[in-house]
């Protein structure tokens, strides 16, 4: 449940972001507190189905825009092969890369 809860707050902050919204925005648009929507975004809740309903709604997508998780994948690949190169290399410009993209996993950029 906890890669679901993860994956699915990644997607909606996405969506949310390529609508131009702010999470205020999109949680007065669903009748959500703020704090919750950040919960959410976060992989820390996930929405009841009749929020699902009101969330796709204000999104513009279907529901099942909602789960599409796959190119996460692809971005998780990626970094995790970057990341394993850095790891194991001695110079100091290139540690000093592999400590960037432990950020970048961490925070999501």
């Amino acid at each position: 449940m906890e890669f679901l809860k993860n994956r699915f707050g990644m997607r909606v902050k996405e969506l949310r972001k390529s609508k131009n919204l702010t999470q205020e925005q999109l949680a007065e648009k669903i009748g959500m507190d703020t704090q919750n929507l950040c919960k959410m975004e976060n992989g820390n809740h996930f929405p009841q189905f009749k929020n699902l309903c009101k969330i796709a709604e204000a999104l513009d997508v279907e529901i099942k825009d909602l789960f599409d998780f796959a190119h996460f994948t692809e971005r998780e690949k990626i970094i995790n092969e970057i990341t394993n190169f850095l790891k194991n290399a001695e110079n100091k410009d290139v540690e000093f890369m592999y400590k960037s993209m432990k950020n970048i996993q961490e925070y999501n950029i």
